[in-house]
């Protein structure tokens, strides 16, 4: 017995010293990489870095390229605008892998355009490029699009009468009909409940994602992932949103025209037909209904997030907002609709939605990156397969390029004539190979928004502009918008 006891309590004290000496030897394994704060066995950096507020962590302390484990998982940071760009454009071709985003990879599985890797994510890319080209984004049938249904939620706004409203689910609805008509054909009856119950889901995603659970799981994934917990809310929440998909899937398939393909799912049907024979093909039902799901998700959640966080600025600012509208009637007036070549003639309306962009920063952390192959990165060696957090939000706040980086300042997009002018830093779609696939669309979006909005009505808030607080309610993958209420009163 005795002895029995001694091997129990022998095992007791080295087993655990035996998985953290496993770990310590993972974590320091491979490369030259950037130096950081000194981790911990299994804990890494998690003491020096906040869950609840990851981006601000980094951007704190440690220079432009650092190390730091989240938890047992290695991760190289980038921060400031030249670091990303060295990164993301200079050495594009190193740095074009996706990185690991446990939370959801669960559900994708490495398919997919926005989580694919390697020939899967090239020959993907290049296919939603083509039919989003196809189907009109950045062209006049997009715009066409964009207008018809920002005249919808003109029709909405009237029917509120200026009483308090939530503007969340009004500029979901309108944004998500725009991509939905790209992908789906067709769009959806603003209180359609299935539509509006897709819009809950999609929202209640983006929120999860960005929660200090997410931000766990993603360090710990391996154990995690069989624990109760809510970080698994954000699993189902994707999968009802997979189980709509494909259910718009089988419709299109009944009624399949291959001359005539009426949206995003009917090409890439096509396209699996024509590739029926080939055992290799990424033309599948998963990569189908993943891609479809990552257009329809981004082409809901970020453009009307940032309309949501401007109204919060405008109203808080509210000179900001009686200039864009001086602007509006001076060049578009009141007895036309607004159109995407009014741009060049206002500068100030561009740069205050430029600086909205920038200061709202939808997805600071941006979405990890990993190298392909050993990369040499100014002076230092990742090895293939690290990944990388290229902090966007770093670009947007660099004081190389903002004067006042955390100030709401149009005129950082203005020169000294009143003329818009262009930042290199100014990058809230990414950059490189895998910068947003509808960033053309979504420029429109704003844009046309924006100012059909402004030109018919005034944002009025419930409390003095003082005492709004621009404060995200989580920041995390995402910065999410605080939740709020205001009068939209005709002008």
């Amino acid at each position: 017995m005795e002895f029995g006891g001694a091997i129990t309590l022998f095992l007791a004290l080295c087993v655990p010293c035996l998985v953290i000496l496993i770990a310590w030897k993972r974590m320091h394994k491979g490369g030259k990489l950037p130096p950081g704060p000194t981790p911990l066995p299994f804990l890494g950096n998690l003491l020096q870095v906040r869950t609840d507020a990851t981006f601000q962590s980094f951007l704190e302390k440690y220079g432009p390229v650092f190390t730091v484990y989240m938890g047992p998982r290695r991760v190289v940071v980038l921060c400031g605008h030249e670091a990303v760009k060295e990164a993301l454009v200079d050495q594009a071709e190193e740095f074009s892998g996706r990185g690991e985003l446990a939370s959801i990879d669960r559900n994708f599985q490495g398919h997919g355009v926005a989580l694919a890797n390697g020939d899967r994510w090239r020959i993907l890319r290049r296919f939603s490029l083509t039919v989003l080209r196809n189907f009109g984004m950045g062209k006049r049938s997009i715009e066409e699009r964009i207008q018809e249904e920002a005249g919808f939620l003109m029709e909405e706004f009237r029917k509120t009468k200026g009483t308090p409203i939530d503007p969340t689910f009004f500029l979901s609805r309108t944004v998500s009909n725009v991509i939905s008509s790209v992908v789906f054909g067709s769009r959806f009856d603003y209180e359609d409940k299935q539509f509006l119950y897709l819009l809950h889901l999609i929202n209640e995603s983006f929120i999860e994602m960005s929660t200090p659970w997410a931000q766990l799981y993603d360090m710990y994934s391996g154990i995690m992932q069989y624990l109760p917990g809510r970080h698994n809310k954000i699993y189902n929440l994707i999968e009802e949103l997979k189980d709509f998909i494909a259910s718009r899937v089988k419709i299109n398939e009944a009624s399949l025209d291959p001359n005539n393909p009426r949206d995003f799912i009917d090409c890439f049907l096509v396209k699996m037909h024509q590739e029926k024979n080939n055992p290799k093909t990424e033309f599948n039902l998963k990569n189908l209904v993943l891609t479809t799901l990552n257009l329809f998700f981004a082409g809901t959640e970020t453009v009307s997030s940032t309309l949501r966080y401007g109204f919060l600025l405008l109203m808080k600012y509210p000179e900001v907002g009686a200039k864009v509208q001086k602007e509006i009637d001076h060049v578009i007036g009141q007895n036309r609709i607004p159109k995407a070549e009014d741009r060049m003639q206002m500068p100030y309306t561009d740069a205050v939605i430029h600086e909205i962009q920038r200061l709202t920063d939808i997805v600071p952390m941006g979405v990890p990156h990993t190298v392909t192959q050993d990369t040499n990165f100014r002076g230092y060696i990742l090895p293939k397969g690290t990944d990388i957090f290229p902090l966007i939000g770093s670009a947007l706040r660099d004081p190389k390029y903002f004067k006042k980086p955390e100030a709401f300042e149009p005129q950082h997009f203005l020169d000294e004539e009143g003329r818009f002018k262009k930042n290199e830093a100014f990058v809230p779609f990414a950059s490189g190979k895998r910068v947003c696939l509808g960033e053309a669309m979504a420029r429109m979006e704003l844009f046309l928004y924006f100012t059909t909005i402004l030109q018919n009505f005034s944002l009025q808030p419930l409390v003095p502009p003082s005492e709004i607080d621009i404060t995200p309610q989580i920041s995390g993958f995402g910065n999410i918008p605080p939740t709020y209420k205001l009068c939209i009163v005709a002008r």
